[in-house]
């Protein structure tokens, strides 16, 4: 009988409360006074940020209290009820929007019921699905962080009617849902009052902002890493022996591949002027490859001289032949890593000796043609002579040309090794660097 007899105070208490009331007018007594307006915001839930339009779609937890002169009653007369929930629409609500939404329908907050209390206090909690413009700046991506902010303020009443004003200097994330992509670091709120150019009175508003940090292990081990391996194959074309034909077609694959992570990664990013970190290094790494290819290329055609070319130059041979090739440890079959010249110089006296198709006894010659009856000995037949001659200076042009072709198949080797090092080098640079800006 008290349960009944209660709701009935409760009936009898809406009709008392709202047979005059009008939600179209602002609740005050005094019109020259400012209603204040107190906001909290609750973030629950960070849906999506989308780079590339620069849109922050978030659920959030709106709470709104203000002071109803017109809704106030003595609970004792209406047996000790002190308060009452009811349509949002019944009272009248404060025009507290999202100031940069970036909603196409432009949706507010859900009707949901207002609690009402005898004193005239009024709270009302609404969740709101919003998508908010945010400045998305991915100098760093993906080691990025991100500032969004949540303005909110009245659209139709100033400051001399409306005085807005944040609950705490934080937004609430006690009821957070963690994200996979970013790491929420803080919500600080401030209260600012502007003055817009179209108007002369001040207009407060509330602003949160959402500080982001980006959690990058996923952008680690999909686009970072395989360019880092990548990029390490790139200088291990200069390894490649010369004649196996794959050392041009080597840089070209490395660099189509990371032309595909190049597009993977601009297709998330938004067209600014802003490029990337990672970009940057997908950049610095393609033109470092397009350098190694041209020097393969060159290199190549030092390696394939034939035999007439010229020969390698003193100071070639001494920079390269001597010293280069004692820093880079390239030496052939049967010589030092530490004293490479001394065999080589050892192979030319041993070359200079004598060529193939030499007689032993040649100088010896006037000897032989002593002891030799005339006409029992062969050479003192002319043609014979001539021929003998020709041949065997064939054979010393023959084992010039490769002591020359030798020695140049020797200089691109030496330059093969010395760039594969220095590329090695530009490639652990450049990744350290990435990682200390990143850092």
């Amino acid at each position: 009988g008290c349960r009944g007899a209660q709701g009935r105070l409760a009936y009898k208490l809406l009709h008392d409360l709202f047979a005059n009331y009008s939600s179209a007018l602002r609740p005050v007594e005094d019109t020259d006074r400012a209603l204040n307006v107190t906001l909290q915001v609750t973030l629950s839930q960070i849906i999506d940020m989308d780079e590339r339009n620069q849109v922050l779609t978030s659920y959030l937890w709106v709470r709104q209290t203000w002071l109803d002169a017109h809704l106030t009653w003595d609970k004792d007369e209406y047996d000790g009820i002190d308060s009452i929930r009811i349509p949002s629409s019944y009272v009248w609500r404060p025009d507290i929007i999202l100031y940069n939404n970036a909603d196409e329908h432009f949706g507010g907050s859900m009707e949901t019921n207002v609690v009402l209390r005898s004193d005239g206090h009024i709270m009302w909690d609404s969740p709101a699905i919003t998508k908010s413009s945010c400045k998305v700046d991915v100098s760093y991506f993906p080691f990025d962080g991100q500032r969004c902010r949540l303005t909110f303020g009245s659209w139709t009443y100033n400051g001399n009617q409306i005085d807005l004003r944040n609950q705490l200097d934080t937004g609430d994330l006690t009821d957070f849902v963690e994200n996979v992509e970013w790491e929420v670091l803080g919500m600080p709120a401030t209260r600012n009052v502007i003055t817009y150019g179209c108007c002369s009175e001040p207009y407060p508003d509330v602003t949160y902002t959402l500080l982001l940090r980006r959690r990058a292990s996923f952008y680690i081990f999909n686009l970072l890493l395989p360019c880092i391996m990548v990029s390490f194959l790139a200088p291990l074309g200069f390894y490649l022996p010369a004649d196996s034909g794959e050392k041009v077609s080597l840089g070209v694959t490395v660099l189509l591949a990371l032309t595909v992570f190049q597009l993977l990664v601009a297709e998330s990013m938004p067209p600014s002027e802003n490029v990337p970190l990672i970009g940057k290094y997908y950049i610095a790494t393609m033109t470092m490859i397009t350098a190694s290819t041209a020097l393969t290329i060159f290199i190549m055609n030092v390696h394939h001289c034939g035999p007439g070319a010229r020969p390698v130059p003193p100071w070639a041979r001494r920079l390269i032949l001597h010293h280069m090739a004692r820093l880079c440890c390239v030496y052939e079959v049967g010589e030092s890593c530490k004293s490479p010249q001394r065999a080589l110089g050892r192979r030319a006296g041993a070359g200079n000796a004598g060529g193939p198709g030499e007689s032993p006894g040649e100088g010896q010659e006037g000897t032989e043609v002593g002891a030799c009856p005339w006409h029992h000995c062969l050479c003192h037949h002319d043609a014979l002579l001539r021929n003998v001659g020709y041949i065997a200076g064939c054979f010393r042009r023959h084992r010039a040309n490769q002591r020359r072709t030798g020695e140049w198949k020797k200089v691109a080797k030496v330059m093969d090794r010395f760039f594969m090092w220095v590329f090695f080098l530009m490639v652990f640079l450049m990744s350290v660097l990435v990682l200390g800006n990143a850092a």
